[in-house]
């Protein structure tokens, strides 16, 4: 693949500190679109010049890059190849979040934590399509402009979520927390939940959580804490075309609105780690050949 644009996403920055162990020599990057430029023998559903996107890939940080056919995307009409790049990863984390791993039902209540983020503004979307009432937080009055925007009912600030959320929901709490936050939110987000909700721990933009004594989830009223990722929910053709036809047919048809809140020239990809880990962007952030 011909490399349009590549998304950039919190694990590579866990990559480059050196939390995950690599295998060098190694080049950053999964997620991607553009055009391909040759296809492998057997490849059979795409041919060159088509345009394709992957929340999947291997050092996508490039001009080129080679992509397994069975996780290319194909791009419908109606979406540019910018806004297919900081789709994939995103947009199908988003889904299978909310229609997977908690299932939102009409007139649920939800708190979100990192409204303004490129998961936090399509979820938010995602979540009011679907009927729910949707809390969410941010640390400014920028991002709180970007999350009511989107369609959230309250935003709020981080200074004393937990006691916010009680107040909104009439003391019952919220029937599941979406946290990408981490070590710094966790604490709040289990005390926001109502009696047998769920919290949903999918990310630690501020950090690992700790060791948690199982007790605090019977404490809290029979709690339940999970923590998902993206690849458990694309586990073969038919799941990964289902969350990325809805995703980016949502894109096609107006439903759903792509925030990018940045782009980086490759060579400054340094940079757009820093921007990035300072909770500086909102969306999402793209490196451009």
């Amino acid at each position: 693949m011909r490399v349009a644009a590549t998304g950039i996403n919190f694990i590579e920055t866990y990559q480059r500190q050196g939390l995950y162990a690599m295998s060098f020599p190694f080049t950053p990057g999964a997620e991607a679109s553009g055009v391909v430029a040759a296809v492998g023998e057997g490849v059979a559903d795409f041919s060159e010049g088509d345009r394709v996107a992957t929340a999947e890939g291997a050092g996508t940080y490039a001009e080129y890059a080679l992509i397994d056919a069975d996780k290319a995307l194909p791009i419908p009409e109606g979406v540019d190849l910018l806004t297919a790049a900081a789709l994939p990863l995103q947009g199908m984390t988003a889904h299978y979040l909310i229609n997977s791993t908690f299932r939102v039902e009409p007139g649920q209540t939800v708190l979100l934590h990192a409204g303004a983020g490129g998961v936090g503004l399509l979820m938010i979307q995602m979540l009011k399509a679907k009927g729910a009432r949707v809390i969410t937080t941010v640390s400014n009055d920028a991002k709180a402009e970007l999350a009511s925007g989107a369609g959230a009912d309250h935003v709020i600030r981080y200074d004393g979520f937990p006691e916010e959320v009680r107040d909104l929901t009439g003391g019952a709490g919220v029937d599941v927390v979406y946290d990408g936050v981490g070590r710094d939110t966790f604490d709040g987000s289990l005390k926001s939940l109502r009696i047998r909700g769920m919290l949903v721990l999918f990310g630690a933009a501020s950090g690992p959580v700790p060791p948690v004594d199982p007790q605090r989830l019977n404490a809290g009223g029979s709690l339940f804490l999970t923590r998902p990722t993206l690849a458990h929910h694309l586990l073969n053709a038919a799941e990964r075309r289902w969350r990325s036809s809805e995703v980016f047919g949502a894109v096609a048809d107006g439903s759903l609105n792509v925030r990018i809140g940045a782009q980086f020239p490759l060579w400054e990809a340094a940079a757009a780690h820093t921007a990035l880990e300072g909770r500086a962007t909102t969306g999402k952030v793209l490196l451009v050949p």
